[in-house]
């Protein structure tokens, strides 16, 4: 048995046992991996840093699926960047009120490997009928559709290789138009300990884009660094202070089966710690 070296960061990391290797190649875009680990279970890595594992994706997918189809509301039209684990597509399907979600990959191999390796993550998400499939450039994609969306995730890669105009002040531009009134997006922001710039450049570039931008956060034991943060925008701040009652209604009428999102963890989520709360703030001074 080898491990599997994290290289995410240049002076620290975390290694992985491979007790199993079940796909190692080099597609178009990246280096993608999945292998079994034996606390995990399966583990996908792109370009040398893990995407996802079977033990603890559930928080991530979420916090960041729930907390913007709850707290919106009435989302009908629902649009994926990136995901191709097919776990995001799981989580925003399981809302019966979302009558179209399309999930827009960049790498074809991704969804493939996913389906045959990974088939708990999507869970038969990819054969619902009120998914659509685009294979294509998330920019791409944004720039150029014509649809519009009641919400927009952005279940991105790190601001590296495939993933790096995901981050960028035209795809939050091109973003934002596609968003009907009163639309939410959210994205994957990384983990802000390790991570800050990132956040600050979010929030500047995203910021300039919403009425109202914000983050909100989940410790998921894989990314390693502490909480997670994902980005939130949106024209109607009022979302993102719905009460504990509201959402409780909200997440009851959903009928949903959640192993970590609740509707206190929701609210909670939106309090930031002080060391990020300050650079935040002296990013806008």
């Amino acid at each position: 048995m080898k491990d599997f070296h994290e290289t995410l960061y240049d002076a620290v990391g975390q290694s992985y046992r491979i007790d199993k290797l079940y796909f190692e190649h080099k597609t178009e875009h990246q280096h993608l991996m999945i292998f079994h680990n034996a606390f995990l279970g399966r583990v996908m890595t792109l370009d040398g840093v893990v995407q996802t594992t079977e033990r603890d994706e559930f928080i991530y997918h979420e916090m960041l699926a729930h907390v913007p189809l709850l707290a919106h509301g009435e989302a009908k039209r629902v649009l994926i960047i990136g995901g191709g684990d097919g776990g995001m597509l799981r989580e925003v399907l399981k809302h019966q009120s979302v009558g179209h979600a399309t999930l827009v990959e960049i790498d074809a191999d991704v969804i493939t490997m996913a389906k045959e390796y990974l088939p708990n993550h999507s869970a038969g998400a990819f054969d619902d009928p009120r998914a659509e499939i685009v294979i294509a450039d998330g920019m791409d994609f944004v720039r150029d559709t014509a649809q519009r969306f009641d919400v927009i995730i952005s279940d991105s890669t790190d601001p590296i290789g495939p993933g790096e105009v995901l981050f960028s002040d035209d795809f939050y531009a091109a973003s934002r138009r596609l968003l009907n009134p009163g639309g939410v997006m959210v994205t994957q922001n990384g983990v802000p300990f390790f991570q800050i710039d990132e956040v600050i450049n979010t929030q500047q570039r995203m910021g300039a884009q919403f009425a109202d931008q914000t983050f909100y956060s989940a410790a998921v034991p894989t990314y390693y660094g502490g909480i997670m943060t994902f980005a939130w925008g949106s024209d109607n701040p009022a979302l993102r202070t719905l009460d504990n009652a509201t959402l409780q209604a909200c997440y009851d009428a959903a009928d949903l089966d959640t192993r970590y999102y609740t509707p206190e963890i929701h609210r909670a989520a939106f309090a930031l710690p002080k060391y990020l709360s300050d650079a935040l703030a002296r990013a806008q001074q």
